[in-house]
């Protein structure tokens, strides 16, 4: 896809892997609807970018409830006449060991994580049924790759993963919905989630997953894996599993020293 003159909401957009993703994005002839949680924050995200030649809308929302997932395509619709590509990057973050059951923290992290995104490629599907379009969800290589300490947020992506993977089976083209799968990433994410998280090895900048998508949307992708490490380890899995369970093993072991 030409990111050229596309109408484009980014989610997620005030900081993080959203953050870079509207710094790269905006380079470009098009327009954006910039989406966050956090006004502040997002307003200071679009004063600081550099060369952008983008056109630039701020909606402020917390989309883990439907209607302003609506209000987000109202708005979108209103000030762009439409959507050509929509990047899901918002996500609720999440590090800590079950110890009690908990209904409204589970359903908090998937509102976010799954619900929303689901509802919004429904959505998006159903605006451009004759027309073509574009998808991306931010998943996380933790949606095929489990680690403990993040059992939720890894069920919240893996769900993602297969929603993908069979909705794949129904589009006239399967390219319209991309899954990224970064790794452990420097952003805010390890500070929200828990004080105490410690970061996986290896880890990546917000700006290399960001460049990867990009890439992505250009290649009419699939799926995109920011990191070839993490590549290797999955490929290597089908053969040799001892090679993930082993890393999975390791970090076990070093959260009980932490903890």
């Amino acid at each position: 896809m030409d990111i050229n003159k596309k109408r484009i909401v980014i989610t997620g957009a005030a900081s993080g892997i959203g953050l870079a993703l509207l710094n790269e994005v905006s380079c470009f002839d098009c327009q954006i609807l910039a989406v966050d949680i956090d006004k502040l924050r997002l307003q200071k995200s679009i004063i600081g970018l550099s060369n952008h030649r983008a056109r630039i809308t701020v909606f402020v929302t917390d989309l883990s409830l439907p209607k302003n997932v609506d209000g987000m395509f109202k708005k979108a619709i209103s000030q762009m006449g439409g959507i050509d590509l929509f990047i899901a990057n918002a996500g609720f973050p999440y590090y800590e060991t079950i110890r009690k059951a908990d209904w409204e923290h589970i359903e908090r992290i998937f509102q976010l994580n799954v619900f929303s995104p689901i509802y919004a490629f429904e959505k998006l599907n159903q605006l451009n049924i004759d027309q073509n379009f574009k998808m991306v969800i931010t998943a996380s290589a933790m949606g095929v790759m489990a680690m403990p300490g993040y059992a939720l947020y890894s069920a919240t992506k893996a769900a993602l993963h297969r929603f993908a993977e069979g909705v794949r089976l129904e589009l006239r083209d399967p390219c319209q919905l991309m899954l990224v799968y970064p790794i452990a990433t420097y952003t805010d994410f390890f500070i929200t989630a828990s004080r105490n998280t410690p970061i996986p090895w290896p880890a990546q900048t917000p700006r290399v997953v960001a460049r990867a998508i990009v890439k992505g949307i250009q290649q009419e992708k699939k799926s995109v894996n920011p990191s070839f490490l993490f590549s290797l380890i999955i490929f290597l899995d089908r053969f040799q599993p001892f090679i993930r369970m082993t890393y999975q093993k390791y970090y076990a072991r070093l959260l009980d020293k932490i903890s």
